[in-house]
């Protein structure tokens, strides 16, 4: 076992400290208020409120609109609603080699977070002092921020592997790349779901993730793309890292998250090798890299109406996939159609959710482009 210093293990728990995370929202003007004073108003407040509505939670003010707003946008880039719109978006309207690459370093580094929450058990920052504005990963772990890994891992990998394939500045990129990964870090910080050290290790974690997988990414997507065994190894290694997910003695929604992303992940690798198997793979022809699309007037509603009727076709098949799996699953295991609370068994949850988003990776990645090209879009 590695045996730390006196000093380190200060220095640790310092930026640990729930302290520094209410200092930061303080800063940035976001200030926790008991109910006597908030029921007597502000006139220094802007904004007023419970987090996610939870009444029994301490109440805050804001009074910086602007840094609120932008760190709550930034948070969002981390919750699924931006990678199933994002991700899905590069492989329709850019390159469907990048979203590739991306789907496979997101999966890789969010399983390791997930597993290394649950493993390590530190807790999340304290309220009060601090404001927590998400409740609904609150009884997850806290170290690493997995926030702070994705987004460092879909940044830099976009960055890595984008030169190959499109002509653009590289220092334009990686301006961008730190810009937009800082403030995903940040904003785990404001919302006060993270410590300094949660937030810094994830990132950290991340770039050696990047470091240590880097030279076998073309080694990858050979096998990915090429060998008959790929779509066997892409379905059942997520399916067995799903069900031999860390036991935790609570429940936590960490599991059903990262049976997601693995589900999501298998979907989307078996569709590519398809993709490859029938000769058609949506990608840049020409000679590579390809100069970036030009943002034209007939472009710009094109690649909107594109972007539209994929997100549809996802969600619509998400939904459907999702109600169809649990019905099945809850006549198979005998529970009653009412009972919530059978969502969170295992035998339940994970197949649900590997069924549903591996379903929404092979809609992404074979059926949407094919109705793209009928109708003409």
């Amino acid at each position: 076992p590695v045996s730390l210093s006196p000093d380190t293990l200060e220095l640790l728990a310092y930026l640990h400290g729930s302290e520094l995370v209410a200092r930061f929202q303080r800063r940035c003007g976001l200030f926790l208020v008991d109910a006597t004073n908030h029921s007597q108003g502000s006139t220094r407040s802007h904004l007023t409120g419970t987090p996610d509505h939870g009444c029994s939670r301490p109440q805050y003010e804001v009074r910086n609109l602007i840094l609120h707003y932008l760190f709550l946008l930034s948070a969002g880039l981390g919750h699924e609603i931006f990678y199933i719109t994002c991700l899905p978006c590069i492989h329709w309207n850019l390159d469907p080699f990048l979203c590739r690459r991306l789907v496979n370093m997101w999966t890789v580094v969010m399983y390791i977070g997930q597993v290394m929450k649950d493993l390590l058990k530190l807790p999340r920052p304290l309220s009060p002092p601090v404001v927590k504005l998400e409740t609904r990963v609150d009884a997850e772990y806290g170290l690493p921020s997995t926030h702070a890994m994705a987004a460092t891992a879909i940044s830099f990998t976009l960055l890595l592997s984008a030169p190959s394939r499109i002509q653009f500045q590289f220092e334009v990129g990686l301006l961008l790349a730190v810009t937009l990964s800082s403030l995903v870090c940040l904003s785990r910080l404001y919302t006060g779901m993270h410590s300094i050290l949660d937030v810094v290790c994830g990132a950290l974690i991340s770039f050696v993730l990047l470091y240590v997988t880097y030279p076998y990414w073309e080694t990858l997507d050979h096998f990915q793309l090429s060998s008959p065994i790929s779509p066997v190894v892409g379905l059942l290694l997520p399916l067995f890292l799903s069900y031999t997910y860390p036991e935790l003695d609570r429940y936590t929604t960490t599991r059903g998250d990262t049976t997601t992303i693995l589900g999501a992940g298998a979907g989307c690798s078996i569709g590519y090798w398809v993709n490859e198997q029938l000769g058609q793979t949506f990608e840049p022809q020409g000679e590579l890299p390809v100069p970036l699309p030009t943002l034209t007037v007939a472009a710009l509603p094109l690649g909107f109406a594109r972007f539209l009727l994929g997100i549809v076709v996802l969600l619509g098949t998400r939904q459907v996939v999702k109600t169809l799996s649990l019905r099945l699953l809850y006549w198979w295991y005998r529970v009653p159609k009412n009972d919530d609370s059978a969502r969170r068994r295992r035998e339940i949850e994970v197949p649900s959710k590997f069924a549903t988003y591996t379903s929404v990776g092979l809609v992404n990645s074979i059926l949407v482009n094919r109705i793209f090209l009928l109708l003409g879009l």
